[in-house]
């Protein structure tokens, strides 16, 4: 076969590539202090990119990150202080300690150059209305003067995005530089994917296939135990979990993201606290109340000295979202305990 191997879902690509760098390395690396095991040239294909997240509990799959780097992407933005705020470890990237360089792909993708007037997704967006075959939907990430400073800590993983309009539905070809696979991989197709539906919603085309390739697909020395119980676990389950992720809605928009973003800050800030009704109250497609609730037990979780999050809260997540919230964080599964 020589196209990408095909996965209806990001977990079976996620596991095989596992398998393949683990039990069959081309490689030793030790690239910047981080020794690996590293496959060259590979890449995989998803039939249905909605289905972008892995229910694998030794993974504990972060939704509540995943969403907020999504987000934190579609704004166009590179500030520090919302991202690190899911994810600390983050702030070691930052050569200021302010914002992020080359991992803010975001800023790359959606935030006009100076003197443009446009962003790099807008002019696809308008070129790709105009020429619906066309093959010039490309939107580069890195660039090689991020190379300049050797020691610059933070250097594109992302080459580009190339999207692809043909017969009605928007396809998406996804080239990294290189890809983490047990830490970096997940959370790269879910904000890619959810930027490629969110282009299929502007377009007003459906949501095609996903294709992802990797120049260095690697498995870091440090993280070799967690994989291993991750293929353990793949290996031995009876059953595999097994939740449907919804679509975006069709009224997505520049503005939609903006308004959940407000209600992300207002969270995050602990400036407020939402209640379920209030959050069901909101002016705002169920989809994206999902969202809010999630950022309001992460709120919970992060401000309030409480032994469990809000039960009604957690019942009110969708099915797929409330079993991984309650494998990443024990306060989740109490509160699920005491209802």
């Amino acid at each position: 076969m020589l196209t990408a191997p095909s996965f209806d879902n990001v977990e079976g690509a996620y596991l095989a590539l596992l398998r393949l760098a683990t039990e069959q390395p081309e490689h030793r690396i030790d690239a910047r202090g981080n020794a690996a095991r590293e496959m060259i040239g590979v890449g995989f294909r998803l039939t249905d990119p909605r289905q972008r997240l892995p229910y694998l509990a030794e993974r504990k799959a972060n939704p509540v990150f995943q969403f907020a780097e999504a987000l934190w992407y579609l704004a166009g933005r590179r500030d520090l202080e919302m991202i690190s705020y899911y994810a600390p470890s983050m702030t070691a990237s930052s050569a200021d300690g302010i914002r992020l360089g080359g991992s803010a792909y975001g800023y790359a993708l959606f935030s006009p150059a100076r003197g443009a007037g446009q962003s790099q997704f807008d002019q696809v967006m308008e070129l790709l209305r105009s020429e619906t075959d066309s093959k010039r939907g490309y939107l580069p990430v890195f660039s090689a003067k991020e190379l300049k400073d050797h020691s610059n800590p933070d250097v594109a993983c992302l080459a580009g995005l190339h999207l692809l309009p043909r017969d009605g539905q928007l396809h998406m070809v996804c080239n990294m530089r290189a890809n983490d696979l047990d830490c970096g991989l997940l959370s790269d197709v879910f904000s890619f994917t959810m930027i490629q539906e969110y282009a299929a919603i502007q377009l007003g085309l459906q949501l095609g296939t996903y294709t992802h390739t990797i120049g260095s697909a690697h498995v870091n020395d440090a993280n070799a135990e967690r994989v291993k119980r991750v293929l353990g676990e793949a290996d031995s389950r009876a059953a595999v979990a097994s939740f449907t992720f919804p679509a975006m809605p069709q009224s997505t928009e520049g503005a939609t993201i903006a308004q959940v973003l407000q209600h992300e800050e207002a969270l995050r800030t602990n400036q407020l606290r939402y209640s379920v009704e209030h959050i069901q109250g909101l002016d705002l497609d169920p989809y994206w109340q999902q969202v809010v609730m999630l950022f309001e037990l992460y709120r919970q979780i992060q401000h309030d000295q409480a032994e469990a999050v809000a039960p009604d809260l957690l019942a009110a997540l969708d099915p797929g979202l409330h079993w991984l919230v309650e494998r990443k964080w024990p306060i989740c599964a109490a509160a699920g305990g005491a209802q």
